[in-house]
C-alpha cells in the first residue's frame, strides 16, 4: 500500500488575514490531492492550512509542542503531543516529505534550516528571503505545482 505524500506546512503562529488566506488555499490544495498535511498543530498559518485541508477532505496531523492533545486547533485530526516545546520543529520536518513555508518568524526559520540541512525540499511563499535552497513561489497553486515537479524528479 502506497503512503500518502506528507506535506509540512510551516509558518507563524499568528498571522494577518491575507497570509491566513494563502495558508488556507495551500491546505485546500493539499487536501484535494489526497496528501497528508503535517504542521505544528496550533494557530495562525498552522490552523488556516489545517482548516483548508480538512474542508477539502484531507488528513491533518498536528505535532504539538505541549503534552495536551486538546491544545490542537479544531482542524487537526491526529494530534501528537510531544512535550518538546520548539524542539517539536524537528519532528514536523522529519515527518514531512516536502515543506511549504508561509510567512513566519524564527520558529519557521529554524524549520527551514532543519529541512535544508537534512535535504528536504522547501517551497516558500512570502517567507524568509534570499535563502539558498528555497523554491520561492507566489501562491498556493504554484506551490502545489512545485511539489509535483519536485516529486516527479525524485
Amino acid at each position: 500500500m502506497k503512503t500518502a505524500l506528507h506535506i509540512g506546512v510551516i509558518g507563524a503562529g499568528a498571522c494577518p488575514d491575507p497570509i491566513a488566506g494563502i495558508a488556507m488555499d495551500v491546505g485546500s490544495e493539499i487536501g484535494k490531492k489526497g496528501w497528508t498535511l503535517v504542521c505544528g498543530g496550533l494557530g495562525g498559518v498552522m490552523e488556516a492550512s489545517a482548516k483548508g485541508c480538512s474542508q477539502a477532505g484531507g488528513m491533518t496531523i498536528g505535532i504539538l509542542p505541549g503534552l495536551k492533545k486538546d491544545s490542537a486547533n479544531p482542524y487537526i485530526r491526529v494530534p501528537v503531543p510531544t512535550g518538546l516545546g520548539e524542539g517539536r520543529n524537528l519532528l514536523v520536518v522529519r515527518a514531512a516529505d516536502i515543506l511549504i513555508a508561509i510567512s513566519g518568524g524564527y520558529g519557521t526559520l529554524s524549520e527551514i534550516a532543519l529541512a535544508l540541512k537534512t535535504g528536504k525540499p522547501v517551497i516558500g511563499i512570502h517567507t524568509w528571503e534570499n535563502i539558498r535552497g528555497i523554491h520561492y513561489v507566489a501562491d498556493a497553486k504554484h506551490a502545489i505545482r512545485a511539489v509535483e515537479k519536485i516529486m516527479n524528479h525524485t
